[in-house]
C-alpha cells in the first residue's frame, strides 16, 4: 500500500527532511567511533518523535550540523575497515576495492526516468550505481554489477540531476545498481544535499549490516528490497554469500520499522517451492499479509547461468502459475 510514501507525494515531509531538522553540536566531527555511535543513538530519539507528529522545527532553516552529517561523518570511518554489507571483507576502501569491486569513488552506469518500475513508483528516478556485493551467476545487470568504470557520482551533480528529474516529472529518487550498499557513504551526502523533499527508495539486496541499516534510518522512505532464496544453501551456490536467510529476514524486520517495504521475489526455475514458497510464507508470518509484493516472472538466464544447467533456462508456465498460486495460499493481498 505504501501509504506514508503517496502521503509525501502528497505534501507530507519526506523522511530526510525531518532528519535535517535534529541539530547536534558543530564540533561533532572530533568524536571518536563510540563517542559519534552514542551521539546518533541519542539524536536518533529526536528524529523519532518529529516523524511521529510529522512536525517540521523552526521556520524552516536548517541547523548547520544535523544527524544526517553525523550518519555521513560515520559511514566515511567505516570504509577504513569496510563493513557496509554483511561480506564484511575489511578492505580500507580508501588505498583499495572492496570485495563489491568499489573503492571509496562512487560510480555510475546511468540515471534516467524509469517507467518500468511498480506503478506506484513511476516514473522513478533511478540511479544506477557501480559494484555490488553479491556475485550472483545470473545477474542481468552483470556489466554493471562487475564494471566499475562509469563516471564518477559526485553528491552535488547528483543532486542537479535529481532536480532537473522532479522537474521532468520524478516521483522518487531510486538507488540502485549493482547495488546501493557499498554507496552508503555517497548515497547519504546526496540526500544531505538535496533541497526538495522527494522520496527516497532503496532498490537492495538487504545483505547488509546492522549497522549499515541504522545508518539508513531517516534518510529512507521505502525499501524496494529483494528477497531472492528461501535458504542459505542456493544463496552460497548462485550469490556466493553466506548466512543469508538471517541477514536478510532481520533487515527486512528493521526495514519494516524504519519506512516503508515493497518486497521483491524474483522466481527462479526449479526453485519454487525451496525458494518461493519459505519467503512467501514468512513475508505472511512477519511482514504482514498486506505487505506489497511484487513477484517477478523476469528471469533469463544471464551471464554465467550456462554454468548452472538447472538454472539455464527461462521459467515454465506451469512455475509461474505454481508461484502466483502460493502466493494466494498464504494470503497475501497487495500483489503488483
Amino acid at each position: 500500500m505504501l501509504k506514508r510514501y503517496k502521503e509525501i507525494l502528497q505534501g507530507a515531509p519526506a523522511r530526510h527532511t525531518l532528519l535535517k531538522m535534529v541539530e547536534v553540536d558543530n564540533e561533532f566531527y572530533r568524536l571518536d567511533d563510540d563517542g559519534l555511535w552514542a551521539l546518533h543513538d541519542d539524536r536518533i530519539k529526536e528524529y523519532r518523535d518529529l516523524l511521529e507528529t510529522a512536525e517540521i522545527k523552526g521556520h524552516g532553516l536548517e541547523p548547520k550540523s544535523t544527524l544526517l552529517n553525523v550518519k555521513i561523518e560515520i559511514a566515511k570511518r567505516m570504509l577504513k575497515n569496510c563493513y557496509y554489507c554483511e561480506v564484511r571483507c575489511g578492505a580500507d576502501r580508501y588505498v583499495r576495492p572492496g570485495a563489491c569491486g568499489v573503492d571509496f569513488v562512487s560510480r555510475i552506469s546511468s540515471e534516467f526516468l524509469h517507467y518500468g518500475e511498480e506503478p506506484e513508483l513511476v516514473p522513478s528516478h533511478t540511479i544506477f550505481f557501480e559494484g555490488c556485493n553479491l556475485k550472483c551467476v545470473y545477474c542481468q545487470n552483470w556489466q554493471i554489477s562487475t564494471m566499475v568504470s562509469g563516471p564518477v557520482a559526485e553528491p552535488k551533480r547528483l543532486c542537479e540531476a535529481i532536480e532537473r528529474r522532479h522537474r521532468q516529472g520524478s516521483r522518487n529518487v531510486n538507488f540502485v545498481g549493482g547495488d546501493p550498499i557499498p554507496h552508503l557513504h555517497t548515497v547519504l551526502e546526496t540526500i544531505d544535499c538535496t533541497r526538495i523533499g522527494i522520496p527516497m527508495i532503496w532498490n537492495s539486496n538487504m545483505y547488509m549490516t546492522t549497522d549499515t541499516m541504522k545508518l539508513l534510518e531517516g534518510a529512507i522512505d521505502v525499501y524496494l528490497a529483494d528477497f531472492r532464496y528461501g535458504n542459505d544453501e542456493h544463496a552460497l551456490k548462485y550469490s556466493k554469500v553466506k548466512n543469508y536467510w538471517g541477514v536478510v529476514t532481520r533487515n527486512f524486520l528493521e526495514a519494516q520499522c524504519q519506512a516503508e517495504v515493497l518486497v521483491r521475489q524474483l522466481v527462479l526455475p526449479g526453485h519454487v517451492e525451496c525458494c518461493t514458497r519459505p519467503i512467501i510464507a514468512w513475508c505472511a508470518e512477519n511482514l504482514g499479509r498486506g505487505v506489497r509484493f511484487n513477484l517477478m516472472f523476469q528471469y533469463r538466464p544471464e551471464y554465467r547461468a550456462e554454468e548452472y544447467p538447472e538454472i539455464d533456462r527461462p521459467l515454465t508456465m506451469a512455475e509461474i502459475r505454481r508461484a502466483t498460486e502460493i502466493a494466494k495460499e498464504y494470503g497475501l493481498t497487495d500483489l503488483v
